[in-house]
């Protein structure tokens, strides 16, 4: 399928190995030829390097260049430190890091193609958007953007000296891209009225705040999370909150006491790096979500993620949300998980785990309780309020190894969608062709897939597993339904 549709749309365009060059709105943007005919520009400016008086600012626009930029190398990362997993980002970092990268099968398609923006995971606090326009994804059909934001303490911090709503500056560039991407895409082929944005963990969040934030209404018509959900399950910071451990992490970065907004601009940006790496957040066992709690600012979020899903807020929005089977440890014992997050229903909770008398818990009772926690009780809480309010929600559960037989885990998705994984569609998890046939159509569904049955008030999932897709009705309902939300 794909490399037909990719064919057809090079030979509608004269394709040839001459370099491409776009006219963007602030100036002429020079990229290259791919090895299957797409073209790919990369290190492309969609906000003013901020830096110095625009460090904690939102963004501001571009200045116009002249001439043509070469587009052909990735930017620099934004800010952080180096965890292992995101090595080749945080070699390459500089806090001048607002860039996204476009790859289009066609400059000139016959129509208007469907536009796919991905925002990265890490936590907002690593990984970068380098690399994503390589996906195999762009030969069905789509224009792929993947953009860069912010991250750490200079995406996410609050202080009293920054003004009386700062905060989710990461969250603003993201919507600064998808402005860029609005009035630009279509000059790369792209439609601008058929943007999809999707991202994976600390992504998969973000994309779920952009549904609920003001600042992102008319900017994309459908959103896909994979494993995450505005904030994780855990109950939200106020600005108060956010600004009190700013003031900390300041202070640990060398600030005095009662620093003024142009003392905190002058800070190293590695020094907040390392100080917000080293804080202790009031109310969170796993200081390593410091930034995975939404922090409703007034202005970006202005209330909390529960109240707006209650409100039914962004329901007129298409999305496809949904958990791997199994995502990321365990943080402390099984026993105080259970207590803290389940609190009045503990006892049910125990009982719903195996852990009452004379019952032998089940094995995987960590890996589970983690799961449920964090990733797949929160993302049916959001279908479930979604759906409550009228909005089209599609759910799933992805329990497949990769092509190495590791076990299922977080991020293991990601190869299917973005990499060889899955590019068949008779495969036992054909993501890319649900996605792309949602990103096309706003249902994910099409000729020779399995259906995928909306969440409806039956509590549907579509489960990815080694035998095909397969249709199950309330996941985990035992267990989530003691659950209240954050």
């Amino acid at each position: 399928m794909k490399t037909a549709l990719l064919a057809l749309l090079l030979a509608s365009t004269g394709a040839h190995a001459a370099a491409p060059v776009v006219e963007t709105e602030s100036g002429a943007v020079r990229g290259e030829i791919g090895g299957d005919g797409r073209s790919l520009f990369r290190g492309i400016p969609f906000a003013a390097p901020p830096l110095g008086d625009l460090r904690w600012r939102a963004p501001q626009p571009v200045s116009p260049w002249h001439g043509e930029r070469d587009a052909t190398h990735s930017a620099p990362a934004c800010m952080q430190v180096d965890y292992g997993w995101n090595h080749g980002a945080a070699a390459r970092q500089s806090e001048d890091c607002l860039y996204l990268e476009v790859a289009t099968p066609s400059l000139h398609p016959p129509k208007p193609l469907p536009v796919m923006v991905w925002i990265h995971g890490g936590g907002n606090r690593g990984g970068s958007g380098a690399g994503t326009i390589a996906s195999p994804i762009v030969g069905r059909g789509v224009v792929l953007v993947s953009i860069q934001y912010r991250l750490s303490a200079l995406g996410f911090l609050s202080h009293p000296a920054l003004g009386e709503r700062s905060g989710n500056y990461g969250l603003m560039d993201q919507q600064a891209a998808l402005r860029w991407v609005r009035a630009n895409i279509a000059r790369f082929g792209g439609d601008p009225a058929n943007v999809t944005i999707f991202g994976e963990s600390a992504g998969a969040q973000d994309v779920g705040l952009q549904l609920l934030s003001p600042g992102g209404k008319g900017l994309f018509a459908k959103a896909i999370a994979e494993s995450g959900t505005p904030g994780f399950g855990l109950p939200p910071r106020t600005l108060a909150q956010n600004e009190a451990l700013g003031e900390e992490i300041a202070v640990a970065a060398g600030a005095p006491a009662n620093a003024d907004a142009e003392q905190l601009r002058a800070l190293p940006a590695d020094a907040l790096i390392r100080a917000s790496e080293a804080a202790d957040v009031p109310g969170l066992d796993d200081d390593s979500f410091i930034w995975l709690q939404a922090v409703v600012d007034g202005a970006v979020l202005t209330e909390t993620p529960a109240a707006s899903l209650a409100r039914g807020v962004g329901r007129e929005i298409p999305l496809l949300i949904g958990n791997n089977l199994y995502e990321l440890g365990l943080y402390g014992s099984p026993e105080r998980a259970i207590s803290e997050g389940f609190g009045a229903k503990a006892a049910e909770a125990r009982a719903a785990y195996g852990l009452a008398p004379g019952k032998t818990p089940p094995a995987d009772l960590p890996l589970r309780l983690a799961n449920d926690l964090t990733f797949r009780c929160p993302s049916l809480h959001v279908a479930a309020e979604r759906t409550r309010s009228g909005g089209r929600t599609w759910h799933y559960q992805f329990d497949l190894s990769g092509a190495e037989g590791k076990p299922v885990t977080h991020g293991s998705e990601i190869a299917y969608v973005l990499g060889q994984e899955g590019e068949d569609d008779t495969s036992p998890a054909p993501l890319p062709a649900y996605w792309v046939n949602f990103a096309v159509t706003g249902d994910p569904n099409g000729s020779g897939l399995p259906q995928w049955l909306l969440f409806g008030r039956e509590a549907r999932s579509l489960e990815f597993t080694p035998a095909g897709p397969r249709q199950v009705t309330g996941l985990a309902a035992d267990r989530c339904s003691l659950r209240a939300a954050p």
